[in-house]
C-alpha cells in the first residue's frame, strides 16, 4: 500500500497495478484514490471500465493502445475479471508493451501467483494484497473516526464492538455510523450502546452454536440454527461456516499445543488477536481428534446433500445432534 500512496503523492504512476485480497473496503478505497489521482475529476473519456467474466481481451488491448484525449493518461479499470485465476496468455504477453500513456488497474478477489499474468504484472508494475487488518490497526482506525465525530468509547465497548462486527472494514463502518447516530447526544459510547445498536454477524451465531455443542446444550444449539433459518440463511452456508469454524479451531489448537502464544498464532494465521483468543477458549472444549472427526463429518454431510442423498436442513441438524449429545 505504501508504494501506491507514494505513486499518488508524486504523480508518477506504474503502467499496471493489481489490487487483490479479502479486504474489500480497502481495495475500493485505494482503487478510487488511484483513479482520482490519474484522471482529472469528471474525465470519463479517458476511463474505460471492464467488469466480470467474459471481457473481450482484444477490445481491451485496442483501448489500451488508444492515445488519451487531451489528457496525460488513459486508465483501464478491470474488476473481477478472473484473468488471474484462469491464465490469459494474450494479456500476459501484452503487459510488457503497455504504452507509457496507459495505466491498467486490475481489482480482483483471488489470484494465482504462479500464473504468467501475475508474474508479468509483478515485473512491469505494482501488486498489492489487501488482507484483513489486525486488531490494533482496526482499533486505531475506529478511534480516528470517533475522534472526528467528537466521540469516545470505553475499552469494554470497543472489545464488544469488534466481537460483534468482526474484521470486515465495510461492516465496521456501517455499524459505527449507526452507533454514532444513536449516541448523538452522548460523548462516550458504552457497552450498553453497542449491545442495543450493533447487530450480530452470522459468524457470531455460528460461534455460539458450536459453544452450545461443546457444552452439550443441544436445545440451545438447535434454537440458534432455527434462528438462522428464520433469517433466511441457507443451510449450506451455515454448514460451510460450521466447517470453517471447526477448521479454525483445529489450526489454533494445533499451534497452541506446539507451544505458540496467542500473539504468535495471530501472526501466523493472519487473524485478529481477539478472534484467536476466542478460538483458544472454545478449542479447550474439544480434543484434536474430535475436531478432525467433526471436519470429516462436515465434508460427508456436504457430499450427501450435493448428491441428493440427504436434505440440506437435515444435514446440519444431524451434525448438531451428534456433537451436542
Amino acid at each position: 500500500m505504501k508504494s501506491v500512496v507514494e505513486d499518488i503523492k508524486k504523480g508518477s504512476f506504474k503502467p499496471v497495478y493489481l489490487f487483490y485480497g479479502e479486504e474489500a473496503y480497502l481495495k475500493q478505497q485505494y482503487k478510487n484514490r488511484l483513479k482520482n489521482a490519474v484522471l482529472p475529476e469528471g474525465d470519463t473519456i479517458n476511463l474505460s471500465i471492464y467488469s466480470g467474466k467474459g471481457i473481450d481481451v482484444k477490445e481491451m488491448i485496442a483501448q489500451a493502445d488508444t492515445m488519451p484525449f487531451f489528457a496525460e493518461h488513459r486508465l483501464l479499470l478491470i474488476e473481477d475479471s478472473g484473468f488471474f485465476k484462469n491464465a490469459n496468455q494474450q494479456l500476459a504477453e501484452y503487459i510488457p508493451s503497455i504504452p507509457e500513456e496507459t495505466i491498467m488497474l486490475f481489482v480482483e478477489s483471488e489470484v494465482d501467483k504462479r500464473g504468467k499474468l501475475y508474474k508479468a504484472v509483478s515485473k512491469k508494475g505494482s501488486v498489492v494484497e489487501f488482507t484483513a487488518q489486525n486488531e490494533q490497526t482496526l482499533t486505531r482506525w475506529i478511534l480516528g473516526i470517533l475522534k472526528t465525530e467528537g466521540k469516545m468509547i470505553t475499552s469494554g465497548a470497543m472489545k464488544q464492538f469488534l466481537e460483534k462486527t468482526g474484521t470486515d472494514m465495510e461492516r465496521i463502518r456501517q455499524e459505527l455510523e449507526k452507533l454514532i447516530c444513536y449516541c448523538m447526544e452522548k460523548e462516550s459510547i458504552t457497552e450498553e450502546d453497542v449491545a442495543v445498536i450493533c447487530s450480530e454477524q452470522t459468524e457470531n451465531k455460528i460461534f455460539d452454536m458450536i459453544n452450545a455443542m461443546a457444552e452439550k446444550k443441544q436445545k440451545k444449539a438447535m434454537e440458534l440454527y432455527y434462528d438462522l433459518l428464520a433469517l433466511k440463511e441457507p443451510p449450506m452456508r451455515i454448514l460451510y461456516l460450521i466447517t470453517r469454524q471447526f477448521n479454525l479451531l483445529m489450526q489454533v489448537k494445533e499451534l497452541s499445543e506446539e507451544g505458540y502464544s496467542a500473539k504468535t498464532i495471530s501472526e501466523r494465521l493472519k487473524m485478529a488477536g481477539f478472534i484467536v483468543r476466542n478460538c483458544l477458549r472454545q478449542a479447550e472444549y474439544f480434543s484434536l481428534k474430535t475436531l478432525k472427526e467433526a471436519l470429516q463429518d462436515c465434508v460427508r454431510m456436504e457430499e450427501a446433500v450435493k448428491t441428493g442423498r440427504m436434505n440440506d436442513v437435515m444435514s446440519v441438524e444431524l451434525l448438531l445432534v451428534k456433537y451436542s449429545s
